[in-house]
């Protein structure tokens, strides 16, 4: 049996009942505006009542990315509110491992040949999978953590859907850094108004997109970012493993892979391509999205369960038309 089998297994095996329900959406409303900050804004820490100074965001501390929660929740990247607790546990326990991943192996002093496992690049084998969507949440549910701060990246420069839905599309960003040396990482790295999380656009359009991605230069400038802090964790949205070639040579940067699986959707044969392309250098860890759960005949279909409110922008939905389990399930294809 196969890592990918045996991960999928322990997927099924880890299914269990929940709400039924599936929001869809064809356009993905903004949910982010980019505002200009005065410089006395951005001295004050932020303290939670009660509870102990969370991290601040890194980047530009003369702008700022407002979220927008309800819009978050109108355009099916988040849970109504009734559910958003069970969201926040499941995510829970999808960022655990790769904190420990993340963290460990400094401790262990594992050597400088080794892909940095604070890199993380969330990618799928094929388009509409749900990527953007755990992208996003798992962003949202990083920032939560009182030790760290989590920068989310938009690396996915043929369809930018992070972008997009921050309302940052306009803003310079990833591929401005690619294409101009001069440019200063740290100026377009966008904080937010959720402690702890900032933001890179995509950046300007360019024919040579793919290329760029694909150059000697974006090992640097992922370096630089990890190196804006030393507690930090880089999230980065890449294009689908199966669809570009520029995929498979960012995994190669990156010490942790997130491969989003789409239930009953994503054939077997992709994603054990997928993580044969990703190779054993990343720690690999496979999440499935949008289980179906017939109530009638009690029954689950596709490998697992998964959460499933839609996501429906362009081609990247974050689950599709039927109902849906309300939960993430987990499972480590390899360990590195």
């Amino acid at each position: 049996m196969s890592i990918v089998e045996r991960a999928l297994q322990k997927l099924q095996a880890s299914a269990k009942p929940g709400r039924s329900g599936s929001v869809l959406l064809r356009t993905a409303p903004v949910v982010g505006t980019v505002v200009d900050i005065e410089p006395a804004a951005s001295a004050a820490p932020v303290i939670e009542p009660g509870g102990p100074q969370r991290r601040e965001s890194i980047g530009n501390r003369s702008k700022s990315v407002r979220i927008d929660y309800d819009a978050l929740r109108q355009s099916g990247l988040l849970p109504p509110e009734h559910q958003q607790r069970e969201l926040a546990h499941e995510y829970r326990n999808l960022k655990r491992p790769l904190i420990k991943h993340a963290f460990q192996q400094a401790a262990e002093g594992v050597g400088s040949h080794r892909a940095s496992q604070r890199l993380i690049m969330v990618t799928s084998a094929l388009p509409g999978e749900g990527k953007t969507f755990t992208s996003i949440n798992l962003a949202l549910s990083l920032a939560q953590e009182k030790d760290h701060s989590v920068l989310l990246v938009d690396g996915d420069v043929a369809k930018p859907h992070v972008s997009h839905t921050f309302g940052v599309d306009g803003q310079p960003g990833l591929l401005d850094l690619l294409s101009e040396r001069e440019r200063d990482v740290e100026c377009l790295v966008l904080p937010t108004d959720v402690p702890g999380l900032s933001l890179l656009p995509v950046g300007s359009r360019s024919e040579a997109a793919t290329e760029l991605l694909a150059s000697a230069r974006m090992r640097e400038i992922i370096t630089q970012l990890e190196a804006l802090d030393p507690l930090g964790i880089v999230v980065v949205d890449s294009p689908p493993i199966l669809l570009t070639s520029e995929a498979r040579v960012l995994a190669s940067l990156f010490g942790q892979v997130v491969l989003v699986v789409r239930a009953n959707g994503t054939p077997q044969q992709a994603v054990t391509e997928a993580v044969s392309i990703l190779g054993e250098g990343p720690w690999i860890g496979l999440v499935l999205n949008q289980s179906t759960h017939d109530r009638t005949a009690g029954s689950y279909y596709g490998y697992g369960y998964g959460y499933g409110y839609g996501y429906g922008y362009g081609d990247e939905p974050g689950a599709g038309g039927g109902p849906a389990s309300s939960g993430i399930a987990t499972a480590e294809a390899t360990r590195k």
